[in-house]
């Protein structure tokens, strides 16, 4: 099962764990079972239209889903999938 590190400000749905493990094939079914586990918390990285939400970025290893398959991306067990909030500054 994929590993899901949850950043600081979504550590709060998780019961402070930085990392859970979450099974699924694909992206989008492993943050539907990041929520069926943490309810709550897939509201904070989808929109309303299940799409990421601009200022949230995941990651499977070192790559950006949204220049591979978005939330269609396959997932391997030993895959680690990154939760990662834009932070802006100026």
């Amino acid at each position: 099962m994929p590993n899901v590190r949850i950043p600081t400000p979504l550590r709060k749905y998780t019961q402070g764990r930085e990392e859970v493990t979450i099974d699924g094939e694909t992206v989008g079914s492993v943050l539907d079972g990041l929520e069926q586990s943490y309810p709550g918390i897939k509201e904070r990285i989808c929109d309303e239209a299940g799409k990421v939400r601009r200022f949230v970025n995941v990651f499977v290893g070192e790559d950006d889903i949204r220049f591979l398959d978005n939330l269609t991306t396959a997932v391997k067990a030993s895959d680690e999938i990154s939760i990662v909030p834009a932070i802006a500054g100026g």
